[in-house]
């Protein structure tokens, strides 16, 4: 099979699987919506906290599917599960910290002016949450290996899967009924928790009983830390998680931003995020399966095939990104009416998806670079540059523009100083990353020719 054909099957199963989960947050949305429109001010906010706080921990273990992938193509599957073992105790530390960061929203909602009739409501809602991040992460491990051993259709099977107990739970539980009472946002992040706790019974129960992992030697007794392996986990994913970290709060903490907007322009803002997080699974997918192979050739020694990889991404990915721009441009107005019945709504987020539609396009090509990047062992660069142009240019000059002006503009009280400026800032990361990425493969490559040429 052909890498290509390789890669497009890898990535197809990973979207597959990744569009059911953001199917998830569609489903909260919509339901939180119809709800009523304080409901999904609540969720937006509330769902903006939690996933700062859970792509920024998912990162630390996304960024551990390089390492597996370079042992599985050093034909060493002993050492995946030993490997694993150890990520075990950087999962303990971070589970603590997310935990206790959900648990205590109330200076961020201050800080962030959030109003005072929303707050209850967010905290509830996060409090719930903060019991479904340990499945979760655990889940995300049991994802993450399953990717760099390139055998995705398990985790693809129970994200679909689990879709179909997801959406009944949340209409049940935000609307009540059968005894139940209604609670709103609150009811969505119980409907969470049950279904990330099904989904990781399932995944531990394919790991004992499935003979693809026998080889990994998971279920080991475990030995105690191995500080050496931990801090070169931690080297590895810390900085990919907090550039994770910087790139989704650069648009959800526009969620806390805004909401001094009023719920119109809250409810917009949150079903624009929706959108960009629903388009962003097509590259992410590309991203992970690129940056497998990458990684898989790398640990074989033959960083000639790596790079050739690489460019096989790029031809993917480009056009992909391009086609879901143009779509968006084109289906701005039908895609906002399907998420709210408020024609105020409705004409705000139709704006929004104009900027939302550039966003992508830049978004597309900058997450295939940073995953591979990552394969390079590349992850201090790209925080830095996500710290100063995503969070800086992008998150700080929309809220100039926004609420205090800029020279001749005066300010614009609405969401769209955002996004645009958002749009703008992660163009010019992308095009920092592509630079970034040639000059890593360019050492790699003349080394691993040297390689090949003395065999």
């Amino acid at each position: 099979m052909s890498e290509s054909s390789t890669i497009s099957r890898h990535a197809l199963t990973v979207l597959t699987g990744q569009l059911a989960v953001m199917a998830f947050g569609v489903t909260d949305t919509i339901v939180a919506g119809r709800h009523g429109e304080t409901s999904l001010a609540a969720l937006s906010v509330g769902s903006a906290i939690f996933i700062s706080v859970y792509v920024a921990l998912m990162g630390i273990f996304q960024a551990l599917m390089p390492v597996w992938a370079e042992q599985r193509g050093a034909r060493n599957p002993s050492a995946i599960g030993q490997s694993l073992r150890q990520a075990l105790y950087l999962f303990a530390v971070a589970t603590a910290i997310g935990m206790l960061v959900l648990l205590s929203p109330g200076p961020l909602l201050r800080w962030t002016e959030v109003p005072q009739a929303l707050r209850t409501e967010v905290e509830q809602y996060l409090a719930v949450l903060a019991l479904a991040l340990p499945p979760a992460l655990l889940f995300r491990l049991y994802s993450t290996l399953n990717q760099a051993i390139g055998r995705p259709q398990l985790v693809t099977w129970l994200q679909v899967g689990s879709l179909f107990i997801k959406v009944p739970l949340s209409i049940w539980f935000t609307f009540g009924g059968a005894g139940l009472p209604a609670q709103g946002a609150v009811g969505c992040a119980w409907a969470t928790l049950v279904v990330n706790a099904s989904m990781l019974a399932l995944a531990f129960w394919l790991l004992r009983s499935q003979d693809l992992y026998t080889p990994l030697r998971i279920w080991q007794r475990m030995e105690p830390p191995h500080w050496p392996t931990i801090f070169g986990f931690t080297r590895l994913g810390v900085p990919a998680g907090l550039a994770i970290l910087v790139e989704v709060t650069s648009f959800t903490l526009m969620a806390l931003f805004i909401a001094r907007q009023g719920t119109v322009a809250t409810a917009a803002h949150q079903i624009a995020a929706n959108v960009a997080a629903v388009l962003y699974m097509v590259p992410l997918s590309l991203a992970i399966a690129t940056s497998a192979r990458v990684s898989y050739w790398l640990g074989a020694g033959n960083a000639v095939q790596a790079r050739s990889v690489v460019f096989i991404g790029f031809r993917i990915a480009v056009p992909m990104g391009i086609a879901l721009s143009a779509l968006l441009f084109i289906a701005n107005g039908t895609l906002a009416a399907l998420y709210s019945s408020s024609a105020a709504v409705v004409a705000t987020t139709g704006g929004l998806l104009l900027w939302v539609a550039i966003y992508h396009a830049a978004d597309a090509v900058q997450t295939l670079c940073v995953f591979v990047l990552r394969s390079y062992r590349i992850t201090i660069a790209p925080l830095v540059v996500y710290c100063a142009l995503l969070w800086g240019a992008g998150l700080g000059g929309g809220y100039v523009l926004a609420y205090q002006g800029l020279g001749p503009w005066a300010p614009i009280m609405s969401p769209v100083p955002f996004w645009a400026a958002s749009a703008l800032a992660l163009a010019i990361t992308a095009g920092l990353f592509v630079l970034m990425l040639r000059v890593a493969i360019r050492p790699a490559t003349r080394s691993g020719e040297a390689g090949w040429q003395e065999k």
